[in-house]
């Protein structure tokens, strides 16, 4: 799969990077934006793929016209490009690998040391999604990754099939223990979404699919 295929991505990437360089002077991003592409595109993705990104990509949009968040958008918009570009199932660095790689990138086309600071500290949020209080930038990114578990049942059920595909070489026994401690982890969460809109449209939809999951793997 190449950035060919995803035309609309590839703009967008443009215009993004474009725009948080905001007329500075820089390297076409065109072929920044074909390798994070390729990188989506991996084998081994069955969520983390291009369709995840393009989804993250739109509940930045979708926070930003019902609530206007605030924030650095352009730079969120970058971090969620980042987020997962470096993914293995099984290695625990991602999100480092991934931030490693946004600084070196973003270096390189021309945006400053703060914006290069700011997209790496988002993609190192990702780990945990617990933004502090306050952090507008890091509140709008993490819902827009968690907005998946918000999802309508079959959406939902295609995502935890897609997880578990993902984690194939992971037997049942400790992929449902494993599992559970992340629903737990979330659920322990006083919210999981931080911003206005999502607490008050994805909050109850997602603790309801988490806690169905968490019932079916306990069960088992």
């Amino acid at each position: 799969m190449t950035a060919e295929e995803h035309p609309e991505l590839l703009q967008r990437w443009n215009a993004t990077l474009l725009a948080a360089r905001t007329g500075r002077e820089g390297p076409d991003p065109a072929p920044y934006g074909r390798n994070l592409l390729s990188r989506w595109a991996e084998p081994q993705r069955r969520y983390h793929t291009v369709d995840h990104l393009r989804a993250v990509l739109d509940r930045i949009d979708e926070l930003t016209d019902q609530g206007g968040e605030g924030g650095e958008l352009e730079l969120v918009r970058l971090a969620a490009w980042f987020h997962d570009a470096v993914y293995r199932p099984d290695r625990s660095e991602n999100e480092e690998r991934s931030a490693a790689l946004a600084e070196k990138a973003l270096t390189e086309a021309g945006l400053t040391a703060h914006e290069v600071t700011e997209v790496a500290r988002l993609v190192r949020l990702t780990t945990t999604h617990d933004p502090d209080q306050g952090d507008l930038n890091g509140e709008t990114l993490c819902d827009a990754d968690l907005a998946i578990l918000a999802a309508d049942p079959d959406t939902y059920r295609g995502y935890t099939q897609a997880v578990r595909e993902e984690y194939g070489f992971v037997p049942d026994d400790a992929f449902r223990a494993g599992r559970a401690a992340v629903l737990r982890q979330l659920l322990g969460l006083p919210r999981l979404f931080r911003t206005p809109y999502g607490a008050a449209v994805w909050e109850e939809k997602a603790r309801e699919n988490l806690e169905k999951e968490l019932a079916e793997l306990t069960a088992r």
